[in-house]
Order: C-alpha cells, then structure tokens, then sequence
C-alpha cells in the first residue's frame, strides 16, 4: 500500500501544471482492466467484479513534429504501468500511440505499439492462473475506442496485449481489457 501512495504523489506532483508543461506531458490516463481477458469464456468475466485486479496508469507526451498533424491525428509516445493487485503479472510499459479523431466528432481511435518489461514467470514454472511469458522483455499494443467528454476529459475503452512474438520459449501472451479516463493538459 505504501508503494501505491508513493506513486500517487509522483504522479500528482508530475501532472502539476508547471511539471506537466516543463516534460512534455500532454494527458495522464488512469483506469481498472480485467486481468487475462484471454482466457477461454473470459470475455464476459470482464463484468465479474473479480477479475478486475489491475490498476493501469499512462503518462502521453508532445514532442513538437510528431503531435502536429491534425488531420492525421496525434503520435505521441507514453510511458505506463498496469498493475497487477491479485498476485498476478505486472508490467511497465514505453512506446507511440497514435489518436485519430473519426471526423468531426468528440469519438477517436488509438492504436499503440512499444515495449513491457513485467513480473511474471519467465523460467517456464506458473502456477495456473499465472502465465509463462518466455522472457521478461515483451512486445506490447493496444488499442482503445474513446469519447472526450469535455476538451480536457475523455473515457475509453482499453484492451491490451504483450507476448514475445515467439522470440523466447513460451509465448502465452497476456490480454487485459477495461476502462481508462484521459485528462488533457
């Protein structure tokens, strides 16, 4: 729990006007996922109160020349944490996103690509519901339908996916799925 808090106040002293303007940041998102969406008949377990172990956390930045764009939408890279509270896998996480507003109207899409490192198990031993991931170092995508609620304030809907692509012995991957809340800043 301590360590929960000490990044809350990280993350609240980051997202300071000051800090977020001196960084680059450009929104900070927040929301809970449903751990191992992939399982067999898991889909629907992502409205079973249960599943939902996983606190994930995002930090997106503007880089001049990437996010200038409009009409294609914004590249932004980020950096996050999906955060396992049932005793399950973990992982941080870097890489782009690329938002793309579907016309005229507050709903966009966003795909992303780049890099976790997690906990799991890695030397072929995991106790069920544990994964063997292969190796620590995985690929990492997601993506997200979403709303901006207000021109500060978006929801969306989150799923995402890291594995090895095969690269590493044992490769099953981990799904998680749920909401995210987007503040812009």
């Amino acid at each position: 729990m301590k360590r929960l808090i000490v990044a809350i106040a990280v993350v609240a002293g980051l997202v300071s006007a000051p800090a977020a303007q001196e960084f680059g940041l450009s929104e900070l998102r927040g929301g809970l996922f449903a751990h191992s969406a992939d399982e067999p008949g898991a889909f629907f377990g992502i409205f079973d109160t249960s599943r939902m172990q996983d606190v994930n956390v995002e930090l997106l930045f503007h880089v001049p020349g990437l996010t200038d764009w409009p009409a294609l939408g914004e590249l932004r890279p980020h950096l996050g944490a999906t955060v396992n509270f049932g005793g399950l896998e973990s992982m941080v996480y870097a890489g782009l996103s690329w938002t793309v507003p579907l016309f005229d109207t507050p709903v966009f899409l966003e795909a992303s690509f780049g890099a976790a490192l997690h906990n799991g198990s890695t030397n072929g031993v995991a106790a069920y519901p544990a994964r063997h991931l292969g190796c620590s170092p995985l690929f990492r995508e997601s993506a997200s339908l979403g709303v901006m609620v207000t021109e500060t304030a978006s929801i969306m809907a989150t799923v995402e996916h890291a594995s090895n692509a095969n690269l590493c012995d044992g490769n099953r991957g981990l799904t998680n799925m749920g909401l995210r809340f987007g503040w812009r800043f």
